[in-house]
């Protein structure tokens, strides 16, 4: 069965690695813009971990010369066991300060400038506009600014740390074990070439494997997102096994590619202890005769073999840290991308910052179609005026325009063509968090947050005092049953509010319209879904939230639009009617009556 809502170009990028290239590493270094107010801690960090680095490589050379010591081979400025010994307790020591310092510092720059990015994201996404959001998943965008910034806070923390000690492992092990025994060193480096080209190509099955993997467990969080969302729906279906099938197949082929994957990384595995000992192995054969020819020590052949090990240890590495750059690259490039997103224009140069004052509200010749369908019209010529005050309903059958009314008017979309104008002004020259604080919405499916009921009417105004909080949700129709809670405002409404009614629910988002206290008010029939009693209480309160503003009224029951001003009667993009109940309900074979003759047979 084909995996509903699954976009596999969507969930790649999760884990999507890059090719390193010149242009991948200069768009992975806008990180380091972030890293430059704390470059003091970054620096520091940098010295730390080149003293770690060079004290650690103190070890097999005073190694060494312990064994030269004990058998009385004296070729040091240190001439006893015990000065030797103690010379590395000395350096045990230091090496675990300047490792402590170097993970505080480190750790410091980056928990600091990943806030700071994880910042800079969440206020650049809320930024954009609604069209933006209508091409993008919220689990993708979460991802960014949880998984992506956590893979560039490991290049800071331990990935650019980690190839910078391995460098200096690599660089400084080389030129040690080259002083003490050139020739052993040549012959030491001459596996070195077989070595990274096999690297790279079981590291090419190892990305494959990987980037499969990741596909189909990103299928698999996909199930389980659309599970949990839908998780009433599935109940009512009985539809739990069901479910729990399509992601044991989901997490059954995650296991495949992950077994796999596996297969190949432990032939590379084997392959690398192969050849790294069998090195060592070779190391030892021909240093053993460099010995018994007195070319060199027994110390210093246990040196140099401890130095080949840090040597083969740190090129291992720097091949894992190619892969984690790869991985980081394509996390960097997605997260400038959405940096880079036009935001929308709210501070525009041209846009006055006057306050709405009436609320009187015009549309000339209104054209628009939805960027994502250029080609479907959805409002063509529409033109009408709502006076100060006055309540107008927008009525007609779904998808014939009056939801992208109350999207044009809130500035969610722009208009092809036309103007709409609000006390006759170019809602384009308001300011546009000005036009929105004007414009108070109640929908038809209430949103609200995970927090307190006072919490969620305070979103209309978060600087209310308590005293307007209980007003507003006095004039709600609300505080009898905020009251009736044992912790009263600061009940938990739970997600998206679960554990209040629709009518609930409606009389909170009546509260927080109150609390916004707009001139301009759009109700997306606030009742349609609400019982008998629900629905008296919300129209009671809605009556309250209407006096003194111009109301627009999204109207899918005609029976609550009987009494307003104006109904204008949407069909396929354009207004077939206007005018009050009365005049509309008497044209015969009418847009509007037939609407009528068809509410009076569903509510029969």
């Amino acid at each position: 069965m084909a995996k509903r809502g699954f976009n596999k170009q969507e969930a790649v990028p999760e884990i999507d690695k890059k090719k390193i290239t010149k242009t991948g590493l200069k768009h992975t270094l806008f990180v380091f813009k972030y890293i430059l107010p704390y470059k003091k801690y970054f620096i520091a960090g940098l010295f730390f971990l080149l003293l770690s680095s060079l004290t650690t490589m103190i070890f097999p050379f005073a190694t060494g010369k312990l064994i030269d010591a004990s058998m009385k081979k004296n070729i040091f400025f240190i001439h006893d066991i015990n000065g030797i010994t103690l010379m590395l307790v000395v350096v045990l020591l230091a090496q675990a300060i300047f490792s402590f310092m170097r993970i505080w510092f480190f750790s410091l720059v980056s928990e600091k400038s990943m806030a700071d990015i994880r910042k800079a994201l969440y206020k650049q996404v809320l930024s954009l506009a609604i069209p933006f959001f209508e091409k993008r998943r919220v689990g993708e965008l979460t991802s960014r600014i949880s998984a992506d910034v956590s893979l560039l806070q490991d290049i800071i923390s331990i990935t650019l740390a980690e190839f910078l000690r391995q460098i200096i492992t690599l660089l400084v092990g080389i030129v040690v074990i080259f002083i003490t025994s050139p020739k052993l060193t040549i012959f030491m480096l001459g596996t070195f070439p077989v070595l990274i080209m096999m690297a790279f190509v079981f590291g090419k099955q190892l990305r494959k494997y990987a980037k499969n993997t990741q596909d189909k467990l990103a299928e698999a969080n996909v199930v389980v997102e659309e599970t949990f969302q839908a998780i009433s729906m599935v109940k009512a279906f009985v539809n739990e096994w069901f479910e729990i099938k399509r992601y044991e197949s989901a997490l059954d082929n995650v296991v495949h590619n992950s077994l796999r994957a596996a297969r190949v990384r432990a032939t590379f595995v084997s392959f690398v202890i192969l050849a790294i000992f069998g090195g060592i192995v070779g190391v030892l054969w021909y240093g053993a005769q460099l010995v018994s020819a007195d070319e060199m020590s027994i110390g210093a052949l246990t040196s140099f073999i401890i130095y080949t090990t840090f040597i083969g240890a740190s090129v291992g590495g720097i091949g894992e840290i190619y892969g984690q750059l790869q991985k980081t690259i394509g996390a960097s490039e997605r997260l400038r991308e959405l940096l880079l997103e036009q935001a929308e224009p709210t501070n525009l140069l041209k846009a006055t910052d006057t306050t709405i004052n009436i609320g009187a509200i015009r549309f000339q010749q209104v054209h628009f179609s939805y960027p994502s369908r250029p080609e479907m019209e959805v409002l063509k010529g529409i033109t009408f005026e709502i006076p100060q005050g006055q309540k107008i309903a927008l009525v007609g059958q779904s998808g014939a325009g009056k939801s992208t009314i109350m999207q044009l008017l809130l500035r969610f979309h722009e208009v092809t063509k036309g103007e709409i104008s609000i006390d006759h002004q170019n809602i384009n020259t308001i300011h546009l968090p000005t036009l929105r604080n004007s414009i108070g919405v109640v929908p038809q499916e209430v949103i609200l947050f995970g927090g307190t009921i006072k919490e969620n009417i305070a979103y209309g105004n978060p600087s209310a005092s308590e005293q307007d909080i209980l007003q507003a949700a006095t004039q709600a129709n609300a505080i009898h049953f905020i009251q009736s809670f044992p912790e009263g405002f600061d009940t938990l409404v739970g997600d998206r509010g679960i554990k209040l009614s629709g009518g609930q629910k409606q009389r909170i988002a009546i509260a927080r319209a109150i609390l916004k206290n707009p001139k301009i008010l759009i109700l997306d029939e606030a009742t349609s879904a609400l019982d008998n009693e629900s629905e008296v209480l919300v129209q009671q309160a809605l009556e309250n939230l209407m006096q003194n503003r111009t109301t627009i009224i999204i109207a899918h029951r005609l029976s609550t639009i009987r009494h307003v001003d104006t109904i204008f009667v949407f069909n396929e993009g354009t207004i077939k009617e206007q005018g009050n109940h009365e005049t509309l309900s008497k044209i015969e074979n009418g847009f509007y009556a037939n609407l009528l003759k068809v509410s009076s047979l569903t509510a029969v």
